[in-house]
C-alpha cells in the first residue's frame, strides 16, 4: 500500500514539474519581442509627451512674443497671430500622434496577453502530447482527461479497499 501512496506521490510531482517547464520556447520569444515593443512604444511616448509640453510652453503668449523679438515688423499681430497657428498645428499633430501611440500600446498589451494565453494553452497541448506520445485534439484531450480522471480514482478505489481489507484480516 505504501508503495501505491509513493507511486502516486511521486506522478503527481512529475505532473507539476513538467507543467511548470510547460512554455514553447517560441511563443516565448513572441511574448519577449511584444514586450520589447512595447518598451520601445514607452520611450516614443514619453519623446512626445516632452514635445507636447514645449509646444504647450512655446504658445505661451509671453513666449511667441518673446521669439519674434528680433524681428521687425508693421504688422507684429500678423506675426504672433502666424507663429500661434503655427504652433497650434504642431501641437494637434502631437496631439494626435499621442493618441495614435495609446492606440499601439493598448494592442500590444492585448496582443501580450492572448500570446501568453496561446503560450499557456500549447505547454498544455505539448504535455499531454508528450506523456501520450501523439497530438491531441480539443475532443480526444478531453477524453484524455476524463480517462487519467477515471484511472486515478480506480488507484483510490483500490488503495481504499485494499486498506479496508488487511483492517478486517486483523480483528
Amino acid at each position: 500500500m505504501k508503495r501505491i501512496l509513493i507511486f502516486l506521490f511521486v506522478l503527481l510531482s512529475a505532473t507539476a514539474t513538467v507543467l511548470a517547464q510547460g512554455r514553447d520556447s517560441s511563443s516565448q520569444q513572441s511574448i519577449d519581442d511584444l514586450r520589447l515593443q512595447l518598451i520601445e512604444l514607452g520611450g516614443q511616448e514619453e519623446a512626445t509627451k516632452l514635445q507636447a509640453q514645449q509646444l504647450d510652453e512655446a504658445l505661451k503668449p509671453e513666449n511667441i512674443e518673446r521669439a519674434l523679438a528680433g524681428f521687425g515688423s508693421t504688422r507684429p499681430e500678423e506675426l504672433r497671430e502666424q507663429r500661434r497657428k503655427q504652433l497650434t498645428a504642431e501641437r494637434a499633430a502631437v496631439t494626435a500622434q499621442l493618441e495614435q501611440l495609446a492606440l499601439r500600446r493598448s494592442r500590444l498589451e492585448a496582443a501580450i496577453s492572448a500570446a501568453e494565453v496561446e503560450a499557456y494553452h500549447q505547454s498544455a497541448r505539448g504535455i499531454v502530447e508528450n506523456y501520450l506520445g501523439v497530438g491531441l485534439n480539443s475532443t480526444s484531450l478531453k477524453i484524455a482527461v476524463v480517462a487519467l480522471v477515471v484511472v486515478l480514482v480506480s488507484l483510490c478505489a483500490l488503495v481504499f479497499v485494499l486498506v479496508r481489507l488487511r483492517n478486517q484480516n486483523r480483528i
